[in-house]
């Protein structure tokens, strides 16, 4: 489980409250139900009406799956497709059927299949680089489903706020509903401007950069496939895949601080 994630939000919201304390208001000021439908599902209206339904509930597994997907162990994977390829040097490529039903991994297993069943590396590598390429795609305009969300939200919230001041001008002629009224219209701002900024778009970030971690680690195993396809030395192959790891690595790396 990702524990970071959901601390994170806990952080955000606990200090949020905290400094709402510490001014001397108190939570109930802030949590409006009201308010909390208008916006909430006022967002997950819009965003449904933006996204196809596959998109929209794909979405969802996505958040779930970035909140308890465990940590890629590429490590492992190196070693994995390093006894492949001592495998197929000693045995055959053929050998490499056996080892089949062993593979946990879908795109790895059907990786492997095209290579015992004798596909050039040229096309292992153009199959491969589409469906993941394809998966990659898929999965991104599902995350983008949250940015949408984050950009919805604030105004709705406004939408929300300005309902509650339509509510509070029905109400002129009790002066002393005035500024518990205004306050409560102005809740939904806050829900608004919170949820998207706090949630949508910081699960946003977090879905996408897990995408890109599965997508370094397929192109890592297509790196190595081809290698076993072309009966590559294992200890060459184990240096190049880690040389490759590295490098994207840094390319991540740079990216990010550019």
């Amino acid at each position: 489980m990702d524990i970071f994630l959901p601390l994170g939000i806990i952080v955000s919201i606990g200090a949020i409250l905290v400094g709402q304390a510490l001014e001397g208001g108190h939570v109930g000021s802030i949590t409006q139900f009201t308010a909390f439908l208008i916006v909430i599902g006022g967002t997950i209206g819009a965003v449904m009406v933006n996204y196809p339904l596959n998109t929209f509930m794909n979405a969802f597994k996505l958040a779930i799956g970035a909140v308890f997907s465990s940590k890629i162990d590429y490590e492992s994977v190196i070693t994995q497709l390093e006894n492949y390829a001592q495998v197929a040097r000693k045995e055959g490529i053929l050998s490499l059927e056996s080892k089949l039903k062993d593979v946990k991994d879908h795109f790895l297993r059907r990786g492997l299949q095209y290579v015992v069943d004798g596909t050039e590396p040229e096309t292992l590598e153009k199959i491969l680089g589409i469906e993941m390429a394809y998966e990659e795609e898929r999965e991104t305009l599902s995350a983008k489903v949250f940015e949408t969300a984050g950009g919805f939200a604030p105004t709705v919230g406004i939408l929300g706020a300005v309902l509650g001041l339509i509510h509070v001008m029905e109400n002129l002629a009790d002066p002393s509903k005035l500024g518990g009224g205004i306050a409560t219209a102005f809740v939904a701002t806050v829900y608004g401007v919170g949820s998207a900024n706090l949630l949508f778009l910081p699960l946003a970030g977090n879905i996408k950069i897990k995408i890109r971690a599965r997508g370094v680690l397929k192109e890592l195993m297509i790196e190595g496939l081809m290698a076993i396809a072309t009966g590559e030395n294992p200890r060459l192959l184990r240096e190049k895949l880690e040389g490759f790891l590295e490098k994207s690595k840094n390319k991540e790396t740079k990216e990010a601080a550019g």
